[in-house]
């Protein structure tokens, strides 16, 4: 069974983290343990923190790190074009793009770990309402799958041109983070926190239309556990996103008592 991990990697090049699965198993493990139990019981025995320069240079920088990727992997795609749209593949180790690309790949997959900062800060600030499952979920799933893909399939490829489309999600979120972190006024203005939900709903059904599109490309090779997987997840994730917003935009006006500012 787990003679799989025996396989050598798909990319030959060494990079930090991603040279075996203890440090993501490490990360993930001390993650959950911080946010779902040792977290909560030490944050207990303190009033919570405010962090608002800390949430403003981390937001701050979260929409920089994102525009960066979405900027040079636009360059990559569009501007370089190594690739056949209709059917991307990775490119091969002897490629002179191959070093963009592994280094694209590699920065989101960073960028996911740092991601795993939101929970933690959620935790500090005593907002234990928006560590919901599906949140919890969505920030493992996404590091540890990152992680697997590289360390299986290699760096870029079909996944590459689906990532595009999370990186371009995250500058959106990351930019009403910020906004909404600055002062409760400013929150509560932001009118348009639920198009951001609509916003990632789109996110999930472009990248199943673009995997069922690359499935039935003729002569295409790329990787058809990629494919399942990605449609799989999107699939998942745009149900459980479609939950989220209907408890939270939908139902929640219907109970909301009269009288009450909407």
């Amino acid at each position: 069974m787990f003679e799989v991990f025996d396989k050598p990697y798909a990319d030959p090049v060494p990079l930090p983290l991603i040279n075996s699965a203890w440090p993501i198993a490490t990360i993930i493990a001390l993650y959950l343990l911080f946010v779902l139990k040792l977290g909560g019981q030490f944050m207990s025995k303190y009033e919570a923190l405010q962090l608002r320069g800390v949430l403003k240079v981390y937001n701050i920088g979260q929409v920089l790190y994102n525009t960066f990727m979405l900027i040079w992997g636009i360059h990559l795609i569009f501007v370089d074009r190594p690739y056949n749209l209709s059917c991307i593949t990775s490119l091969p180790q002897d490629h002179p793009l191959k070093t963009s690309e592994r280094t694209l790949s590699y920065l989101y997959h960073l960028n996911k770990l740092l991601d795993l900062m939101d929970t933690v800060f959620f935790v500090l600030r005593k907002k234990q309402r928006q560590i919901t499952f599906l949140h919890v979920f969505h920030h493992v799933f996404m590091a540890v799958t990152t992680h697997i893909l590289i360390r299986f399939y290699g760096h870029g490829g079909h996944v590459y041109f689906i990532c595009m489309f999370n990186v371009l999600v995250h500058i959106v979120m990351y930019g009403y983070y910020y906004a909404s972190s600055q002062s409760r006024n400013v929150q509560e203005s932001l009118w348009w926190k639920k198009y951001l939900t609509l916003t990632q709903l789109l996110q999930f059904m472009m990248m199943f239309l673009h995997c069922a599109y690359t499935y039935f490309q003729p002569n295409c090779n790329a990787s058809r556990g990629v494919i399942y997987l990605i449609c799989t997840m999107s699939a998942f994730m745009f149900v459980m996103f479609t939950k989220f917003y209907i408890n939270t935009y939908i139902r929640s006006k219907k109970v909301r008592p009269k009288g009450k500012a909407h």
